[in-house]
């Protein structure tokens, strides 16, 4: 009998101090959220001017604005306004990602006929060339899209862990809704995204959510044989194969309302409260950072996410073995997704040749002959490939939305 106290009391005193544990973090992240090393960092949205064009405003960079005295007026409440056309774009770039991150948001202007605003991301270093580039692009490009500049931000007493999670940044997108506050929805990409269609037809997803959605992504893997979630994890993960975050559409009021239920404490937890937590309890067992932690967060409220179709996020696990994206065979891909550095290396020729037509097409020319009609004969040398043999998916979206764009110019002429 004395044994079986003993071990009560063990257990008794093991709980106690577990939930010291638990409550001490909650408690770190709440004067986190408080005291946020943001300090809004100057995050109020960058040096921002109106230069009387549309929507186009130019903004300097967050941070600097502050320290030089020179405060803009922020553009107003983006994403709030009942009758605002805009998608709304957030990407996070770091290192030697500048060319990649233009290129996207390059794919994003051409294609786009509304108007477009973008939330960008980047290390110092960065800021200036990402200015620079953007204001060299012709007038009628300008006339499509604002642009805001951000640094990277993380809670002060935990950045140096958050910034190495994963990839160098990465961990960025976990915290733009607490960053992003007056923002109502935002689509993050990778900046290894290239848009075959507007942006506005996966802004308009946010249209078929139902009430308790408050994000969207795409399945990690169609066929669970060579998934990586199902196989792999040593954490829970949503569904049967996962989730892959390269593609993130977000109701961010929502999600800055939910309380999230979470296997650390039986009290469900606010977003800015989940976050590091979270971190602590599974940082050994996870191997893709930030997106793991969605995957642990959505397993637990899967009610809370709309799964779109892996057209909405094609990667090179849809052809690399034959293709297995069913909804990709039937109307082409909408949005290409070159993960595992296949824009820079020679494993995916045809993913490569879709990333160079766009960033070597000049601004202004005839679209179809001078970028649909050399993409399509550069992929015609990728057929040794299954991607390849799968390339006429990559372009039948792409022909759709160039020729869309072409009519345009020249109903407007």
């Amino acid at each position: 009998m004395r044994c079986y106290l003993q071990a009560f009391l063990l257990c008794m005193v093991f709980i106690f101090f577990s939930l010291v544990y638990v409550f001490n973090q909650l408690a770190s992240t709440l004067e986190d959220r408080d005291g946020w090393g943001l300090k809004e960092q100057g995050i109020p949205g960058g040096r921002s001017h109106d230069d009387g064009h549309l929507l186009r405003k130019r903004p300097g960079l967050a941070g600097r604005d502050h320290e030089e005295g020179h405060d803009r007026e922020r553009s107003s409440s983006p994403g709030k306004h009942h009758g605002d056309e805009r998608s709304h774009v957030a990407v996070v770039a770091c290192g030697t990602r500048l060319e990649e991150t233009l290129t996207m948001l390059k794919s994003a202007v051409l294609l786009s006929k509304k108007p477009l605003h973008f939330y960008i991301f980047a290390e110092d270093d960065l800021h200036e060339p990402f200015k620079n580039a953007l204001d060299s692009w012709p007038r009628t490009a300008q006339t499509k899209f604002n642009f805001t500049i951000y640094p990277i931000t993380f809670p002060e007493e935990n950045a140096k862990e958050w910034k190495k999670l994963f990839k160098p940044c990465a961990s960025q997108r976990l915290f733009l809704p607490l960053i992003l506050k007056e923002v109502d929805s935002l689509l993050y990409v990778d900046t290894d995204i290239i848009f075959l269609q507007p942006v506005e037809d996966i802004w308009a997803l946010l249209s078929q959510f139902d009430s308790s959605h408050l994000a969207a992504m795409a399945p990690e893997h169609e066929e669970p044989r060579i998934g990586w979630y199902n196989r792999f994890a040593r954490h829970p993960y949503y569904g049967k194969t996962g989730i892959n975050s390269g593609v993130m559409l977000m109701n961010m009021t929502r999600l800055r309302e939910k309380s999230f239920k979470n296997d650390m404490t039986t009290v469900p937890l606010k977003w800015e409260e989940i976050l590091m937590p979270l971190l602590q309890k599974y940082k050994l067992n996870i191997t893709w950072g930030d997106q793991d932690l969605l995957n642990i967060i959505f397993h637990h409220n899967p009610e809370s996410l709309y799964v779109f179709p892996c057209q909405w996020n094609y990667r090179p696990d849809h052809c690399i073995y034959g293709s297995n994206c069913q909804q990709a065979d039937q109307e082409g891909v909408f949005i290409l997704h070159g993960n595992r550095g296949v824009y820079h290396n020679d494993k995916q020729p045809a993913f490569r040749a879709i990333y160079e037509a766009i960033q070597k097409y000049p601004f202004g020319e005839n679209m179809e002959t001078s970028l649909l009609q050399p993409l399509e004969a550069s992929l015609r040398t990728t057929t040794n490939s299954y991607c390849g043999r799968a390339s006429h998916l990559f372009t039948k979206k792409l022909k759709q939305s160039i020729l869309s764009v072409q009519q345009e110019v020249t109903q407007r002429r």
